[in-house]
């Protein structure tokens, strides 16, 4: 029984299959082509708490202010969040928002 299954594999694609898998595989195929023009995406440096909360220096402390608590209504429904890299990202920005109006305001 073992020798007919062995057979049928081997008919069915085993060796054959991985001929044709390594044909498909050389240099200058089809998948190279389209793989060569994909960017790659490079890691970005972490940024500051003013780049987080899109804060200029130019901005006086009421456009600071509005700023924030746009940014803290947004983020803090999503801090309670079931995903967790959601959840991450919102701790990360409030984080930055407190610093931020710390930075601002004086201590909370």
């Amino acid at each position: 029984m073992f020798k007919i299954l062995k057979s049928l594999s081997n008919s069915l694609g085993g060796k054959s299959a991985a001929k044709k898998q390594a044909a498909a595989a050389k240099p200058g195929s089809l998948l190279d082509k389209v793989n060569k023009g994909a960017p790659v995406a490079k890691p970005e440096a972490p940024k500051t708490p003013e780049e987080l909360c899109g804060l200029d220096p130019k901005m006086d402390k009421d456009q600071v202010l509005a700023q924030l608590k746009l940014l803290f209504r947004r983020y803090n429904r999503s801090a309670s969040s079931l995903d967790a890299q959601t959840r991450h990202q919102a701790e990360k920005m409030l984080d930055a928002i407190v610093q931020m109006r710390e930075k601002h305001f004086g201590e909370i």
